[in-house]
């Protein structure tokens, strides 16, 4: 059985903020035991969780109703940006390796849960930078290139811009060309770069500064304020982590959630060090993990 925390309405008891979605509730997932497990991801019908390690080593299916677990892979960097096709049947990772001269080598893969049928989507390179994926094709952007590979068998299809991180720089792959976007200028670093749903705008986040917003032309941009790994909840909200550390160890962490003008809401208290959220594609659940190896999923009311 999960363990189910109350939550209070979280967002209006936590610094009086006005509140921008509705908590159900909070559960403690009872993953398997370990002081490692950090989620990686959660499905889009969200019936499942993806976990990986500290140091994104392996990647591991978890079914939130049988607890059963089922090994996805056991590469090094498998659970670094991993990615779920848009049925929940395919997932699509990397694989680190390395050379006789040790220069790290990064591929990247599928496989289909349901068949268990594995794919290279693209061989070894130097130079893997942004992976998306558009209904059932993966998009990778390998040394400036978009490269478009079907899953599982059906037609690649290549409308969705592809954003990726090049020597601090955030880049844009349209219509077959890969090209600077950094909305705030190239004399900053950009990181945690997220298309929304509807592919109209970018969430990204600039080292120092804080979280931002803009639209596909990379105009209109607002600032959100600090709100580290920023991802989409929907095409208007955007749901991330506010940590503190003293320079070694992080020592709290709570999720939050913004609007588009900035508002901010708490989703977790000070009880739980909560980090790296990731939301349903419904945006009905936010899974997240702790330093602890526990995972949670906030759940919303729609």
């Amino acid at each position: 059985m999960r363990n189910v925390l109350l939550a209070l309405a979280v967002g209006v008891a936590f610094s009086g903020m006005a509140q921008i979605v509705s908590v159900a509730s909070i559960e403690k997932v009872n993953v398997p035991e370990s002081r490692d497990n950090v989620v990686a991801g959660i499905s889009p019908a969200g019936d499942y969780l993806l976990l990986t390690t500290s140091t994104n080593k392996g990647l591991t299916k978890f079914d939130l109703a049988t607890r059963q677990s089922t090994v996805v892979s056991d590469a090094p960097g498998a659970g670094f940006d991993a990615m779920i096709s848009a049925d929940g049947q395919s997932i699509v990772y990397r694989e680190n390796s390395y050379t006789a001269n040790h220069l790290k080598m990064v591929s990247l893969r599928s496989k289909n849960l349901r068949t268990g049928v594995q794919q290279t989507l693209v061989e070894p390179t130097r130079d893997l930078q942004g992976v998306a994926i558009e209904n059932a094709t993966a998009l990778a952007v390998d040394g400036g290139r978009l490269k478009a590979r079907a899953l599982n068998g059906g037609t690649a299809t290549t409308q969705r811009p592809v954003l990726s991180i090049q020597n601090r720089q955030l880049m844009i792959t349209q219509h077959g060309e890969t090209r600077v976007f950094s909305p705030n200028g190239t004399n900053n670093s950009y990181l945690w770069a997220q298309l929304s749903p509807d592919g109209s705008k970018v969430v990204y986040f600039i080292a120092g500064n804080g979280a931002w917003v803009c639209d596909i032309q990379g105009q209109n941009a607002k600032r959100l304020g600090i709100v580290r790994a920023p991802q989409w909840l929907g095409n208007n909200l955007v749901v991330g982590m506010y940590d503190e550390d003293d320079g070694e160890f992080i020592y709290a962490s709570k999720i939050l959630v913004c609007d588009l003008e900035g508002n901010k809401q708490d989703l977790t208290g000070s009880n739980v060090v909560a980090m790296y959220p990731y939301p349903t594609t419904a945006g009905d659940k936010i899974a997240f993990s702790t330093p602890a190896g526990e995972a949670y999923i906030i759940n919303l009311n729609k």
